[in-house]
């Protein structure tokens, strides 16, 4: 278990998360493999969009795995605050996670939730590292990132 991984295992047990971190010899790092390596679909994988405010605040607009998030409806949802796609130093730095392992929560964040991920009962998401996902229930999900459940797929 690498740093990343470790990190997200201690947020999982001080908070009580309902999920389970799972780890894998294999990337994970695209949807196809996360789905593949869980031995999941690929509707049941979750993407996390990581975006940056002017005052660089982080916003996470969180998709399924075949949808791509609308910086036009995430700016709405923010009532016209202005966001840009982060850079990997970025992520790593406000999310404490490298790009392609960052989970849907466990760190300071605006997270919107499109409705489609809502309707699944099981997701996966990142898992600190892209050699593993967390399987989280959708509601748990909301309830661990008090996340804003809002349309952000184009």
């Amino acid at each position: 278990m690498n740093q990343y991984e470790y990190r997200l295992e201690e947020f999982l047990h001080k908070n009580n998360v309902q999920a389970e971190h799972l780890r894998f010899d294999h990337s994970c790092h695209s949807v196809e493999d996360a789905a593949k390596a869980a031995n999941a679909s690929a509707q049941d994988i979750v993407k996390n969009i990581c975006l940056i405010t002017p005052e660089n605040g982080l916003v996470v607009a969180i998709v399924k795995g075949e949808d791509r998030a609308s910086t036009k409806r995430v700016r709405k949802a923010l009532n016209d605050v202005e966001v840009r796609t982060a850079t990997p130093e970025e992520i790593l730095e406000k999310t404490g996670y490298p790009c392609g392992g960052v989970p849907s929560f466990g760190f300071l964040a605006t997270f919107l939730i499109d409705p489609k991920v809502m309707e699944r009962d099981l997701i996966y998401t990142g898992g600190g590292s892209e050699y593993s996902l967390v399987k989280i229930a959708a509601k748990e999900l909301s309830r661990v990132n008090q996340g804003h459940i809002v349309r952000v797929r184009k």
